[in-house]
């Protein structure tokens, strides 16, 4: 009896070990969090002393100065922006990523894995580097701070992850259900709504959350091709860092109100999140 015991002891603190450190890790990593959302209820000279006061007096103050209480600009035209950029480009790349998936797993072309390829080597190129001719295009374009323009640029910039992604996760669709439905008289559009996207909702929903993401906090095009009319929400944030030094507590208080968008779609669709990160990882 004795040496039955002794593995199930085993077994049980190796797991008691294990939700221990996961534990340790996930309150490391939400530290930074509680901190920032923690001086966003602080006064600026409260929220500048160093080390940090813990018992200083909470205030709205920060949260008023963002929203424009103290005669400063609204943020709503800027989280519409970015809410516009961001859902419209995720739309986007799921209409035109879900058919390439399609093609590329399901009922795959000649050399599908070059094509594969050719999407990754699109985010090879830093970032920066097509910036200069993005910026003379949409000037000589007429569409610098133009809300679609950044549309179409999340877009393209999202789609190669997007297939990708997909990709796998439309390689394990059962194709004896793919061909029932053909032979059904079900055609291709038929077969991807009615058919693929059903069974590869957790993928499409763990795609959509990333690519929106992805949007949502893009700054540096956002930061050089709009201006007044089409500034986004991360734009929108840099304004308040000033050469006086004390923007801490507006920073966080707005960095707070902008990751909420972010926060409640995670938890929104966290477990077709979990499902379609974890889609394929048990046969």
């Amino acid at each position: 009896m004795s040496s039955t015991a002794t593995p199930t002891r085993g077994r049980f603190r190796g797991g008691a070990g294990l939700g221990l450190a996961a534990w340790l890790a996930g309150i490391v990593f939400f530290l930074p969090i509680a901190w920032m959302g923690l001086t966003s209820f602080h006064s600026e000279a409260d929220a500048a002393t160093n080390p940090p006061s813990f018992g200083a007096a909470l205030t709205l103050d920060g949260y008023r100065e963002f929203f424009g209480a103290g005669g400063g600009a609204s943020p709503w035209p800027s989280l519409i922006n970015s809410t516009v950029a961001s859902v419209v480009s995720t739309l986007l790349v799921l209409l035109l990523a879900l058919p390439a998936a399609y093609a590329l797993s399901i009922r795959p072309v000649r050399k599908w894995t070059d094509v594969l390829f050719f999407f990754l080597s699109t985010k090879m190129l830093p970032v920066v580097a097509g910036l200069l001719p993005i910026y003379l295009f949409a000037k000589n374009a007429g569409m610098l701070d133009n809300i679609w323009l950044l549309v179409l640029l999340y877009t393209s910039m999202n789609l190669p992850i997007a297939v990708w992604m997909m990709h796998s996760f439309l390689a394990e669709v059962p194709v004896a259900v793919i061909e029932a439905a053909q032979i059904d008289g079900a055609r291709l559009p038929t077969v991807l709504t009615r058919v693929v996207a059903p069974i590869a909702l957790p993928g499409i929903a763990a795609t959509a959350l990333i690519c929106f993401i992805f949007s949502w906090n893009e700054l540096l095009f956002a930061r050089v091709l709009t201006g007044v009319v089409a500034e986004t929400a991360p734009v929108f944030l840099t304004g308040f860092i000033t050469s006086q030094g004390l923007f801490l507590a507006k920073v966080c208080a707005a960095s707070l109100v902008i990751s909420l968008p972010v926060l409640a779609a995670g938890f929104a669709a966290q477990d077709k999140l979990v499902q379609g990160l974890s889609l394929g990882a048990v046969k």
